[in-house]
C-alpha cells in the first residue's frame, strides 16, 4: 500500500462500551496506513477493550469527566500523527475512509477536512455539505467540481465531529476544542474559529462514515430527547463567542422556538410524551443560564506531538463480494466471517424476493451486510420497484460504495 501521511485516530467514548467495540472494529479494518488508534474512554469503556484481539496495540486513556472538548484535547496530546481525524463511538467508518478524509491534505494550505455521514439504514445521509455562520445557524450547501461550496460573508464550513480531520501543528497551536463546550457545537465552534484565521477547510464526500445515533444522557435509543442542559449551554457560549451581540436577543428567541418545534414533533410522532414538554425545555433554560454565566478563557496551545506509534492494520487492502438468495444467507455469512478473519474487506448482498427497502450494517465479526429485496430500493429517491436479476442488481449496489471500499467492478 502506497505510503500516506501518519495519522492518529482519536476515538471519545462514555457510557457505551459495546458501540465502541464495533467501531474499533471498523477502524482496526481501515485501508491505510499508517495510522494509529487513540482511545479517551471512561473505566467501563477502556474495561470493554479487553475483548478485542488487538488492545494491546491500542493507545488508551482513562476519562470519567463529562466534557468531549477535554477528552479530544486529551486525544490530541496522546497522538503522534501528522493528521488527527476524529470519529464517534456509535460509528464505523467505511475502509477507504482515512484515504479519502486525508487526500485534500496533499494541499499544504489545507487546514481541516470534513466527510459524508450515513445514518441508520446505513444508506440515507445524516449529513452531506453545509455551512454555519456566527449565530450558530447551519444550511445545506452544494459543492462545487473541487468540492468546495460558495459561503456567505462570515460562514464557515461545518465539519461534523463524527468525521473530520485537522492538521495537527494547526490544531495545537489554536488550542483545540474549547472545554467551555462540554457537549454540542464544540467541533463547530473549531470550525468557526480556523474560518475566522483564515485556513482552508475541504470536503471530501467519499470520505463516509456510518453513525448509528446511540443513546446518550441527552437521548434515548430511539432519538427522543432525555436533557436540553448541554445544547441550552453550548448554544448560549457560541453565540457569545461569535456573535454580535444586538443580535442575541433575538437568536435566543429562535432558537428556544426550534427545540420546542423539535419536542412537538417527537410528541407528535409518539416517541415522547406531551407532559415531558414543559419539564424538557425548562432543561434547555437552565443550560442557556449556565452558558451566560460560564466564563470564557483564552486557549492555549496543546502540547507537542510524541512519537508516533503505528497501529498494525487488519485489512489486507483486498476485497470479496459475495450475493445471494436469503435461503442461502447462513453459508454466505459464515463464507463472509471467515474471509473477514483473514483481513479482507467484504460485502455481502442478501436478498428477497421482494421490494423491500434496502439497509446496511457493519457486523462484528468485520463484514458489511446489505440486506433487502431484489426489487426494493437502496438509495431512497430510487423507485419503490424495479424489475432485475440477481448478477445485475448485485453490479448495480457493489457500483453505489465501489470508491467507499475499492472493490472492482
Amino acid at each position: 500500500m502506497t505510503q500516506h501521511p501518519p495519522v492518529s485516530v482519536i476515538i471519545v467514548s462514555r457510557g457505551r462500551p459495546e458501540t465502541l467495540k464495533l467501531c474499533l472494529i471498523g477502524v482496526a479494518r481501515l485501508v491505510y496506513t499508517p495510522f494509529q488508534i487513540v482511545v479517551v474512554a471512561d473505566t467501563a469503556g477502556i474495561a470493554a477493550l479487553g475483548d478485542l484481539p488487538f488492545a494491546s496495540d491500542l493507545i488508551t486513556v482513562e476519562f470519567n469527566t463529562p466534557n468531549i472538548s477535554l477528552a479530544r484535547n486529551l486525544g490530541v496530546a496522546h497522538a503522534g500523527g501528522d493528521i488527527l481525524a476524529f470519529i464517534d463511538d456509535d460509528a464505523v467508518p467505511e475502509p477507504l475512509w482515512l484515504y479519502h478524509l486525508t487526500a485534500p491534505f496533499s494541499d499544504p494550505n489545507t487546514a481541516a477536512t470534513g466527510g459524508f455521514v450515513r445514518g441508520r439504514n446505513g444508506i440515507s445521509f445524516q449529513w452531506k455539505a453545509r455551512a454555519v455562520n456566527a449565530l450558530g445557524e447551519t444550511r445545506d450547501v452544494t459543492l462545487n467540481h473541487a468540492n468546495q461550496p460558495d459561503l456567505l460573508p462570515n460562514e464557515a464550513i461545518k465539519l461534523e465531529g463524527t468525521n473530520m480531520a485537522f492538521r495537527r501543528e494547526i490544531l495545537a497551536s489554536t488550542g483545540g476544542f474549547d472545554p467551555v463546550f462540554k457537549f454540542y457545537k464544540d467541533e463547530t465552534d473549531l470550525c468557526f474559529r480556523l474560518m475566522q484565521d483564515g485556513h482552508k477547510t475541504q470536503l471530501t464526500p467519499l470520505a463516509e462514515v456510518h453513525h448509528a445515533y446511540a443513546p446518550s444522557p441527552r437521548r434515548h435509543a430511539n432519538r427522543a430527547v432525555r436533557d436540553l442542559t448541554e445544547i441550552g449551554a453550548s448554544s448560549t457560549l457560541f453565540l457569545r463567542k461569535h456573535a454580535p451581540k444586538q443580535d442575541w436577543p433575538a437568536r435566543e428567541i429562535a432558537m428556544r422556538a426550534e427545540q420546542e418545534t423539535r419536542l412537538n414533533v417527537q410528541a407528535k410522532a409518539g416517541i415522547l410524551k406531551r407532559a415531558d414538554i414543559a419539564r424538557l425545555l425548562q432543561t434547555y433554560d437552565d443550560g442557556c443560564a449556565q452558558g451566560a454565566a460560564q466564563a470564557i478563557e483564552p486557549l492555549k496551545p496543546l502540547p507537542a506531538k510524541p512519537a508516533f506509534a503505528p497501529f498494525p492494520t487488519r485489512a489486507t487492502g483486498q476485497h470479496h463480494v459475495l450475493s445471494g438468495r436469503i435461503w442461502s444467507a447462513r453459508r454466505l455469512k459464515n463464507q463472509a466471517a471467515q474471509l473477514a478473519a483473514q483481513g479482507h474487506t467484504v460485502s455481502l448482498y442478501l436478498f428477497t424476493h421482494t421490494a423491500l427497502f434496502h439497509s446496511v450494517r457493519f457486523q462484528p465479526q468485520g463484514y458489511w451486510k446489505q440486506r433487502g429485496g431484489l426489487f426494493g430500493r437502496s438509495d431512497r429517491d430510487q423507485p419503490v420497484f424495479r424489475l432485475t436479476h440477481l448478477r445485475a442488481r448485485t453490479t448495480v449496489e457493489m457500483a453505489r460504495t465501489a470508491a467507499q471500499r475499492g472493490q472492482s467492478l
